[in-house]
């Protein structure tokens, strides 16, 4: 038996669970600067006001706008849980309203090179977020690069970010043309959700979702789901720029009621479900692919 099946086997021992309590939304954008992760700081925040234990993992290598946002700086990432041997528990950094953040770091890069003794270390405590949140929170670098489409590839909900910009449109279609088109594409486990931001109104929101629908219907066979839209908010700019969370800063706020409906979209078809294709599967695959 070669080194990589032996790996295999290892994923699959550790694998233990069928039913998996945690939900995971993988949030991603064909460009970077359409506020990927504005989307995602502000979704937790909902989820927690919403009563859901949360967990952000910050896969976005090239930037740190989760823990500028949370006003936090992790002391330790993913890595010293693949190469030094720490508990997932304990490079948890709790950021504001209890939501834990996980900064992916070197170690999402490391996957490269694991032996079969980290292979079951990491295993073993990535399965253990199934019961330290109830939604776990993936945001992705932006753009088609092998990382993201491995985890967007790997994920049961997938979150798009858009604008209405013709360059965000374009690199929208993009991610999702790359996405149908790998043969690693499950068609009927897969969600993929629009979120139209930094529009001007509803109607600007709705062309946005109708546009790239009707290109991703006709071209690659495929469907999106319109989960609303997020507007041009003075009160979203003065926060970004003062590096905080619009939906903590400005509650009453246009962009923080859309955050919260989108997060109540998002949560509502949940009642009472249990995901049988969450984190173990996602980060099975994404190690299963590397060895």
């Amino acid at each position: 038996m070669d080194q990589a099946q032996n790996l295999r086997n290892v994923i699959k021992s550790q694998n233990v669970k069928n039913v998996e309590n945690a939900k995971v939304i993988t949030i991603t954008s064909g460009k970077g600067g359409v506020g990927k992760s504005n989307v995602a700081v502000n979704l937790a925040v909902h989820f927690s006001k919403m009563g859901k234990k949360v967990i952000i993992l910050d896969a976005d290598l090239g930037l740190a706008n989760v823990e500028v946002m949370f006003g936090t700086l992790p002391q330790y990432n993913l890595s010293d849980v693949v190469f030094k041997g720490m508990s997932i528990r304990d490079i948890i950094t709790t950021g504001p309203m209890d939501i834990g953040f996980i900064s992916g770091g070197s170690g999402i890069v490391g996957l490269n090179n694991l032996n079969r003794e980290q292979i079951t270390f990491l295993v073993r405590n990535l399965s253990l977020l199934n019961d330290l949140c109830d939604i776990l929170i993936i945001d992705t670098g932006a753009g088609v690069s092998d990382q993201v489409m491995e985890f967007v590839l790997a994920s049961p909900e997938v979150l798009l970010v858009s604008t209405p910009e013709p360059s965000s449109f374009t690199d929208s279609y993009s991610l999702m043309k790359a996405m149908c088109k790998s043969p690693k594409y499950v068609k009927d486990g897969t969600n993929v959700h629009l979120v139209a931001n930094k529009v001007m109104s509803e109607s600007e929101g709705n062309a946005v979702f109708l546009k790239l629908q009707s290109v991703v219907n006709k071209f690659l066979d495929s469907d999106l789901d319109y989960l609303g839209y997020i507007p041009y908010d003075t009160n979203l700019e003065k926060a970004v720029r003062n590096q905080k969370v619009v939906s903590m800063e400005y509650p009453i706020s246009r962009a923080t009621k859309s955050f919260e409906n989108v997060a109540a979209k998002l949560l509502k078809e949940d009642e009472n479900v249990h995901y049988r294709w969450g984190i173990s599967h996602i980060f099975n695959t994404l190690i299963k692919d590397r060895v």
